[in-house]
């Protein structure tokens, strides 16, 4: 990660500390007019217990460019640590605002990951939604992480964002093994957003998220896919206070 004075330190992630405002326009938007190549980490409570328990996992966070606090416990525990953040970046906030820059500038973008019914649906409603945007080209979840010719099937396509929906910690390790291939490109990792921007999931209601209970209404919605998440947050919290008393 690009490390300066503007990151704080929780459980040995860093993590960006601004507003999205001033991280879109500061370093991402400069850099994909740039053409450079840049990996962000949307990193969850979930995903920082998942580093501190596999250690070469952990070694893909603290290498990627930025990570932001993508989750109410990551701004949580900062606050708990004495070293608030500016604000949640929220990684489906982040994705639509990649894509209306990306059809505003008429950039490529690359689609991998979700179900192949999901996918097609994100290129159709993509099309639709952002028509100045170029589709490199999509491809289904259902990839092994070591099918290097997926890969470079990829990267010939030379797209300015590559979106990956293939959760934690695949979307992230694929992105470390592979993003060497590219001549440039903004990587990221975006989890179930794909479900949300085929329309078969909803994200929660403007209120919900205002109120910092998104993570509360995903777990209303999916119970059953949820509850270990939730659980997760829940012990993340517990071994800040902990280590915070010590």
């Amino acid at each position: 990660m690009q490390k300066d004075r503007r990151s704080v330190n929780v459980m040995d992630i860093d993590f960006v500390n601004k507003t999205q405002y001033q991280f879109l326009v500061e370093d991402i938007f400069p850099g994909l007019q740039r053409k450079e190549k840049k990996f962000i980490v949307t990193a969850n409570p979930e995903i920082v217990m998942k580093a501190q328990e596999d250690g070469a996992f952990k070694k893909v966070i603290q290498e990627a460019d930025y990570t932001v606090p993508d989750g109410i416990g990551i701004i949580l525990a900062a606050k708990l640590l004495k070293t608030p953040l500016e604000e949640r970046i929220a990684g489906s906030d982040l994705t639509m605002d990649l894509l209306d820059y990306a059809d505003e500038h008429g950039l490529s973008c690359y689609f991998l990951g979700a179900k192949e019914e999901v996918s097609q649906k994100v290129v159709k409603n993509i099309q639709l939604d952002y028509p100045n945007i170029h589709i490199a080209g999509r491809h289904n979840g259902y990839f092994d992480i070591d099918d290097r010719k997926l890969a470079e099937e990829v990267a010939a396509t030379a797209p300015d964002i590559i979106l990956v929906a293939a959760g934690c910690p695949k979307q992230e390790n694929w992105i470390a093994t592979y993003k060497d291939l590219f001549d440039h490109g903004l990587f990221m990792g975006v989890g179930g957003m794909f479900d949300i921007l085929a329309g078969e999931v909803k994200r929660a209601p403007e209120i919900w998220i205002k109120l910092n209970l998104e993570w509360f209404y995903r777990l209303l919605q999916q119970p059953r896919v949820r509850i270990k998440r939730t659980l997760k947050l829940f012990e993340f919290i517990w071994i800040i206070i902990k280590n915070r008393k010590k």
